[in-house]
């Protein structure tokens, strides 16, 4: 793993292409971004992904490069949820026929801010002006110290039977640093009462590379993440944005270096694997019989702005806050500022204030880069190859087949073994828009 230190630069995440920076805002339009919507409709039987992002937490954790609110004043509940709401009824308006919903996520922010009443009557409001997939999936997001058994019956009972809680690190003194609070215990006990009350899968959240980590802490976490034996775990490396989270500088000299976060990396990926884990992706690992594992085996596996799902998903709808809308096609993303996007809903107006529609180029990329993220390998038709091949980062390419993490000609790639260690930097040789700009500095390290 050393020896690929050379490779751990700023790159994107890709959990979309283009990425977020790159997007061109000034050729998006929403009428252009409505046709996109009702093509993936149809393209995708009607099914619909829905990601509703609720931003409210009580403090900040530090670490956290999402966007949130902070705050203890539960009032702010209900009026968020008339507003997500109305969104929701406006896309209703733009969707030809009423849809079947595939899959619904909450993310955050803490979803569990919420009051499980509260919840509930967002997702009937949500769920009852659709139709159910015959094989939907419904997860959300969960923060150990603040859910409850109310929070985890409610959901089920509505549908949902996954859940993600945000474990991080169990040291007490990172915890203090990321300001993030949770006991071992804690978290033992909302994941023994999930899965009494009939959640079939709990994915941890891990982050390695925090303030304070070491490497006999780290394999503390390890050691008793593994004891509780979650179905997932999402092992990810800690993004040092300060010029965006300026929160994360007050800790920038108990940052690990460079060195002891590879260290970090490679303790993770031997203790999940060593455990019975089988690693998906990028960065993320699941116990055998996982669908996830089978999806892969079927070239099924998707990643989206949620990230890896079982089934390929045509048409994601972003609701609330800073949300991202996804129509295969085009992106959408909308107004940050929760009192600016009340205003825009009361006027009747969708919320959506950037975006980017894909070119024809765009497109190729995505594919292949979504291919390698999720399968490691990918082909193209010759003639592909020949109109869109020039906009490849050939330096970087030739360098990465030269050191064997990577295998490439005029009809497609493949991932070494080795070479998924640095996934992300393989698939930046891929992104026609970084090459064209190199404006790597607005990423984290790819380790």
């Amino acid at each position: 793993m050393q020896d690929l230190k050379h490779y751990n630069r700023p790159v994107p995440r890709y959990t979309s292409y283009p990425t977020v920076p790159f997007w061109k805002p000034e050729d998006f339009t929403i009428q252009a971004y409505e046709k996109t919507l009702q093509s993936a409709f149809w393209e995708s039987s009607k099914e619909v992904s829905i990601y509703i992002h609720l931003p409210f937490c009580e403090s900040l954790c530090t670490y956290c490069a999402c966007n949130t609110r902070i705050t203890k004043n539960h009032q702010v509940e209900d009026p968020y949820i008339d507003h997500v709401l109305k969104e929701w009824a406006l896309y209703l308006e733009h969707l030809p026929e009423k849809p079947l919903i595939r899959e619904i996520h909450l993310g955050g922010g803490t979803p569990t801010f919420f009051a499980p009443e509260n919840l509930d009557r967002l997702l009937s409001g949500i769920i009852g002006k659709a139709s159910l997939s015959k094989d939907f999936q419904m997860s959300f997001e969960g923060h150990p110290a603040n859910t409850t058994a109310k929070h985890l019956e409610t959901l089920n009972r509505i549908g949902f039977n996954r859940v993600s809680f945000g474990i991080q690190d169990f040291d007490l003194n990172v915890q203090k640093l990321i300001n993030r609070m949770q006991s071992f215990e804690q978290v033992k006990s909302i994941t023994e009462k999930a899965r009494e009350i009939g959640y079939t899968s709990v994915n941890y959240d891990m982050v390695y590379g925090l303030p304070g980590q070491t490497h006999e802490s780290i394999e503390n976490t390890l050691q008793q993440v593994i004891t509780l034996k979650p179905e997932r775990i999402a092992y990810y490396s800690y993004a040092h944005v300060p010029a965006l989270r300026p929160a994360q500088k007050s800790y920038e000299s108990q940052l690990p270096d460079e060195d002891a976060k590879w260290d970090f990396n490679q303790l993770g990926k031997e203790a999940f694997t060593n455990a019975g884990y089988e690693e998906i992706g990028m960065d993320h690992f699941v116990l055998p019989g996982d669908e996830l594992l089978t999806a892969r085996e079927e070239r099924e596996l998707h990643r989206n702005f949620m990230g890896y799902t079982p089934f390929t998903s045509k048409l994601l709808v972003g609701l609330g806050v800073s949300a991202i809308s996804d129509s295969w096609s085009g992106f959408a993303q909308n107004e940050k500022s929760i009192q600016t996007y009340y205003e825009i809903l009361d006027k009747g107006e969708l919320p959506i204030v950037r975006g980017h529609i894909h070119t024809k180029e765009d497109l190729f990329f995505r594919k292949h880069i979504l291919n390698l993220m999720c399968e490691f390998e990918t082909s193209w038709h010759e003639t592909e190859f020949m109109e869109h091949g020039v906009a490849l980062n050939y330096e970087l390419l030739d360098q990465l087949q030269d050191e064997g993490l990577v295998v490439y000609d005029s009809e497609g790639m493949r991932v070494t073994n080795r070479g998924r260690q640095v996934i992300r930097v393989i698939c930046s040789a891929l992104d026609a828009r970084m090459t064209k700009t190199k404006r790597e500095a607005q990423f984290s390290k790819a380790i």
